[in-house]
């Protein structure tokens, strides 16, 4: 009896993470929609120092609201900062200029190779072992990327332009390295919190020191849509990290990397006369999709 009890609450927990990763994709995705809107009437750098703002506010709250700080490790926290430095200014900046120069739908599809590069990475770095399902999602993606960077000519951008969503998954690929080392001494949610702080510290410096001055000028819908893309965008995070705390990773992953297809989906509703979604991105939107589902659910068979 007892062992139908838990192989019951293990399949309720497996249903809800894969319930969680599809709403974080979907949030992941309306953070998309909600930047490219408020790009609109603002400029990358300034969506870019809001998002990191309004998640660092939320973050702290949900720490504190869960049990407060508690022991803090210096090792961990070194690394989550520099997680912050590293991969959050870079990935959140570049990820607002990829929006900016490439389109929501484009974009949205090049930043989820962040669990390729993020194995790529552990390959190189942490001694993880190349299988069969590497190599055939990588092929896979690099198919899918082909075809969205020749796709510019169509969508009014040039291919090189792809190397800004390019940059953005490296930067996330590095953070999802570096938080897989800090998390042995620090939980999720608290190590989170403290890559947004850095983040956000070092970019209000960079911003101030160069004499931006577009967040006090943010006003009216952009400011908006940049402070709903930051509240959807880091809930969608939130429950990434709870989904993987139910399920395994090689279920939640792939259902969150769905994000772009939510991505074109919502474009053709809420971004008619902004984006142009041709039939090239969304055979290439699938392939990279199915590629990193691919590698990340068959990992290590």
């Amino acid at each position: 009896m007892n062992v139908l009890v838990s192989l019951a609450a293990e399949g309720r927990g497996a249903t809800l993470a894969a319930v969680l990763a599809l709403a974080a994709a979907l949030l992941s995705a309306v953070a998309t929609i909600f930047a490219r809107q408020g790009l609109r009437g603002s400029d990358p750098y300034t969506g870019a120092w809001i998002n990191m703002i309004v998640g660092a506010v939320g973050l702290w709250i949900c720490v504190f609201v869960t049990g407060g700080v508690g022991e803090v490790s210096s090792r961990s926290l070194l690394l989550f900062a520099v997680a912050g430095l590293i991969g959050t200014v870079g990935g959140r900046l570049t990820r607002f200029l990829a929006i900016a120069k490439v389109g929501a739908a484009v974009s949205a599809a090049v930043s989820s190779l962040t669990p390729l590069i993020a194995t790529f990475l552990a390959i190189l770095l942490l001694g993880e072992r190349v299988t069969l399902p590497i190599l055939v999602g990588t092929i896979v993606i690099t198919i899918g990327t082909v075809l969205l960077s020749t796709s510019g000519g169509r969508l009014g951008f040039r291919p090189w332009l792809i190397v800004w969503p390019l940059i953005s998954a490296t930067c996330f690929g590095i953070v999802q390295i570096i938080r897989k080392m800090g998390l042995d001494e620090m939980g999720p949610v608290l190590g989170t919190s403290i890559n947004l702080t850095a983040a956000v510290i070092a970019f209000s410096a960079l911003m101030l020191a160069s004499g931006h001055r577009g967040i006090y000028a943010c006003r009216g819908r952009p400011l908006i849509h940049f402070v709903f893309a930051g509240l959807t965008e880091n809930a969608g995070v939130l429950l990434t990290i709870v989904a993987l705390t139910l399920g395994a990773v090689s279920v939640v992953i792939p259902l969150t990397a769905a994000m772009p297809i939510f991505v074109l989906i919502l474009s053709h509703f809420f971004l008619k006369g902004v984006e142009v979604i041709t039939a090239r991105v969304v055979a290439g939107t699938l392939l990279i999709v199915l590629g990193v589902c691919v590698i990340t659910a068959l990992a290590g068979h």
